[in-house]
């Protein structure tokens, strides 16, 4: 097991011994591990050690930064772009898990998000965004996969909300433009 170190420092020494002092005398009996954490934490100005803490992997979050962002594979988007036609339906289920996990993406950025829908809604949806007639393999790969969730009696569809992976952002963004740049002008886009 690892052991983070935090490291401690007081503005003032004197204040500190005064501070710890104060509540060595006001206590009978020896104090506990987990009470000279506090005690040294409240003569360095914290509320207590978890305030500490908290306080000392805040500071080092933000002196990191923000996190890498995840790398895009261009060459993996273009080749699961040819399963979508033109209108940016899902032309044909590849036989690659990797593919067929970003379609299922782009299915799931179809879905309205935070709403219940019913199963023949769901249905629909998937009917009009898929040329391949087999809108019951789409709706429970995308259950199975834990992008739409369903009630056992499976009367009640929901999107999960999460953050789609990298490639699969790029995907639907380059289908997105791809059917912004075919749409005749002020006609709606299909979805």
């Amino acid at each position: 097991m690892t052991r983070t170190v935090f490291p401690y420092a007081a503005n003032d020494i004197a204040a500190l011994a005064r501070s710890i002092g104060r509540e060595l005398e006001s206590d009978s009996e020896k104090p506990g591990h987990v009470q000279l954490l506090n005690m040294l934490a409240r003569g360095a100005g914290f509320r207590n050690f978890q305030h500490f803490r908290a306080q000392q992997e805040a500071e080092a979050k933000l002196e990191r930064g923000p996190a890498a962002p995840e790398p895009v594979d261009f060459v993996r988007v273009e080749r699961v772009a040819r399963y979508f036609d033109a209108a940016g339906r899902f032309a044909r289920w590849p036989s690659k898990a990797s593919h067929r996990d970003l379609c299922l993406w782009v299915m799931w950025s179809r879905v309205p998000a935070a709403q219940v829908m019913n199963e023949r809604a769901v249905n629909a949806l998937l009917n009009a965004n898929h040329l391949f007639g087999d809108h019951a393999l789409l709706r429970r790969e995308m259950v199975d996969t834990g992008l739409l969730t369903r009630t056992s009696d499976c009367r009640e569809y929901r999107r999960v909300e999460k953050r789609p992976p990298a490639d699969a952002v790029a995907l639907i963004r380059h289908l997105g433009t791809r059917l912004q740049a075919d749409a005749p002008v002020g006609e709606p886009i299909p979805r």
